[in-house]
């Protein structure tokens, strides 16, 4: 008997998903309250208390978060069908990632997800928050995802993005504050990485991404993500994220050690 191909699916995201399960039972510190979090009169978190500010008066964005787990299924969840604008190469991709079971993917191998995969890592369940640590030179994005724990470092310095970049998952990352907003370029990307699971859109060592973090009070964040890839796309696309912060948890490490169970995924 053979599976569906919405059976595969699932399976694949399961495997993806293995090597961190044991943080939803075993998470650090769960129920220690943060400091510093606004409190409602029952003690519980008051997630629409105003947006905390640095002492530079910047938006505080610090904090853990977490996003819909329909994103890392579908990037372009909410965009209307046929709304990525796909050439006729990445059109290809994605039937051929869709019918053959995704088993291309390298992430379901220990690899890293890519950017902006990484900042839908997760479950549903919260397994794969992402920790936003702030200073006014240096942002430094901490990931929990089934390929290890990984890091973004994002410059505040005035930088330029490298000119030749050497080619890897998370690429370079460059920031900037417009308003209230965060706006992060990444180019440098090695074109291996998927921009979401089921879907399996493609990127190329020509992608390049823009995030703008823009925190709209105490628990709840938007990320807009601009994919601009003209070997995949006819011109660049723009997608909008909701994030809600965690209280009173922390990050725990995820070690990838399940690498080999993929080869046992169910196929057509």
């Amino acid at each position: 008997m053979t599976a569906s191909l919405s059976d595969n699916k699932v399976m694949l995201a399961r495997l993806i998903l293995l090597a961190a399960a044991a943080s939803l039972a075993y998470p650090q510190w769960i129920n220690y309250p943060t400091p510093g979090i606004p409190r409602t009169a029952d003690g519980k978190p008051n997630l629409k208390a105003p947006t905390p500010r640095m002492a530079d008066g910047k938006p505080n964005l610090q904090g853990i978060w977490t996003t819909n787990s329909d994103y890392f299924k579908d990037l372009a969840n909410d965009i209307e069908p046929n709304g990525v604008p796909m050439l006729p190469a990445a059109k290809a991709i994605v039937n051929e990632r869709e019918n053959n079971d995704h088993k291309g993917d390298a992430m379901a191998h220990c690899m890293p997800p890519g950017v902006p995969r990484i900042d839908t890592s997760n479950s549903g369940d919260a397994l794969h928050p992402f920790k936003i640590v702030q200073t006014p030179q240096l942002v430094v994005l901490l990931y929990e995802t089934s390929s290890n724990s990984i890091f973004r470092q994002v410059f505040l310095d005035g930088r330029p993005l490298p000119k030749d970049p050497q080619p890897s998952w998370l690429g370079y990352s460059v920031g900037k504050w417009d308003g209230d907003s965060l706006v992060v370029d990444t180019v440098g990307f090695n074109g291996r990485a998927w921009l979401d699971t089921f879907k399996g859109h493609p990127q190329t060592e020509s992608g390049r991404v823009t995030e703008r973090f823009t925190r709209r009070d105490f628990g709840h964040m938007d990320l807009q993500i601009t994919i601009a890839d003209p070997k995949m796309y006819s011109r660049p696309w723009t997608v909008t994220l909701p994030y809600t912060l965690m209280a009173d948890t922390e990050l725990i490490e995820t070690v990838c050690e399940n690498e080999k169970d993929s080869s046992h995924a169910a196929t057509k």
